[in-house]
């Protein structure tokens, strides 16, 4: 679709809009440092400060609540060689069927928010990441002490909307496919860095406190970008640890040994860099949103129980070279939990192994927006590449 202006600096594509995300959105489109102007995604939700579903271009300044608590969170997706055909095979030729490939997943993949790993000796790729997060750190002077146990949260999914999924293509050839982000540690550096930049516009009229922002030029704004460079590199590898896991799991399932993929897409939602956009070079923030460039590919998730896609960006300039992360919630945790029940979460999942339990049903995919009206508001931002339907979900506890 083609975006409407909400506002002197707003563009929106989002034809599912509630009020209280347009006033976010406002409210950071009218911040004096936004160039050229807000982009708000077909998916966009309220969220902290500014909407869930919102990219930022700045001048000058970045707001470390608007790249949001879960630095670096993303999708990874693995497109393998085997088909359905194979995994139906297996299944047959084992009498073993997916609820198994479930629980060697679980016990592989450390599932809830407080849930580390055991060790990091288990699989023979840890070290090596472990040890490119050390010597960031070291470079950086990250201070980590907040979170002595960072290197056991490598590789572990967490909870909320994060999954793990086993899906199928139009073609029926198999992806492995999960959404993560930079877990506790991540968390720790954005919430202290949130209050820094709230002490630092104590002085300053906010619509809203967690607008606060950092100024460049200043050591909190550098302290800041060093800590973030670090978090989001731990996300993106804390993806590829639990693909790497997913993989050689899978691959035992199978009966099979090597490396079996064709193809790998590890793409951020929740996070800055630096762009050009509007002539200038900016600070570009995607809270919730996928980078877009012409030929970049990403990965676009719906929700438990529907299907997500793999993308191609168009390099939309007005669309900020962006697009939605998602489907998007339209109902809160606490909403969806009221209006729908564990019997509607098992209708939603009929023909897909799932563990059975009333602790998901606020992830129902009625909680969330249609994905096929996101993808269609974003027909001018990305082009479909693959369409996704999962088998098999991975819930984060």
């Amino acid at each position: 679709m083609s975006p409407t202006r909400e506002g002197p600096t707003l563009l929106s594509w989002a034809s599912q809009l509630e009020v209280s995300t347009l006033v976010q959105a406002r409210q950071t489109a009218a911040m004096a440092f936004i160039h050229p102007h807000v982009a708000l995604m077909p998916d966009a939700h309220s969220g902290k400060g500014s909407a869930v579903g919102t990219v930022i271009p700045t001048r000058g300044a970045v707001m470390p609540a608007a790249v949001g608590v879960d630095i670096g969170c993303g999708m990874i997706a693995a497109r393998t060689t085997f088909t359905r055909a194979d995994v139906d095979a297996r299944i047959a030729e084992t009498g073993s069927g997916l609820a198994a490939l479930r629980e060697a997943v679980e016990d592989a993949i450390p599932l809830s928010p407080g849930n580390y790993n055991r060790g990091t000796g288990d699989w023979r790729f840890t070290a090596a990441r472990i040890r490119e997060l050390e010597e960031l750190a070291d470079a950086g002077d990250v201070d980590l002490s907040h979170s002595p146990k960072w290197r056991r949260q490598l590789g572990s999914l967490g909870g909320g909307n994060h999954f793990i999924e086993l899906c199928l293509d139009e073609a029926d050839r198999v992806w492995l496919f999960l959404h993560s982000g930079s877990r506790g540690v991540g968390n720790k550096i954005a919430q202290h860095h949130i209050r820094v930049a709230q002490r630092m516009c104590a002085g300053v009229r906010l619509p809203n406190r967690d607008l606060a922002y950092l100024s460049e030029g200043t050591a909190e704004f550098d302290r800041y970008l060093t800590d973030l460079h670090w978090a989001q590199r731990f996300a993106y590898l804390n993806r590829a640890e639990m693909m790497d896991r997913f993989a050689a799991v899978f691959a035992r399932w199978m009966g099979v040994s090597g490396n079996h993929e064709t193809e790998r897409i590890n793409c951020h939602h929740n996070y800055t860099r630096q762009e050009m956009h509007g002539g200038e070079q900016v600070w570009l923030t995607r809270k919730g949103a996928v980078d877009a460039h012409a030929g970049v590919r990403a990965v676009i998730p719906g929700s438990m129980g529907t299907r997500s896609y793999v993308v191609e960006g168009l390099g939309n300039a007005d669309g900020l070279c962006s697009a939605p992360h998602g489907a998007g919630r339209q109902f809160s945790r606490t909403e969806a939990k009221r209006r729908f029940t564990q019997d509607d979460l098992r209708a939603r999942m009929v023909g897909i192994e799932y563990r059975d339990s009333a602790e998901f049903v606020d992830e129902i995919p009625d909680a969330y927006k249609d994905i096929d009206v996101v993808m269609e508001d974003a027909r001018d931002l990305v082009r479909v590449v693959h369409e996704l339907r999962q088998i098999l979900n991975v819930k984060g506890t």
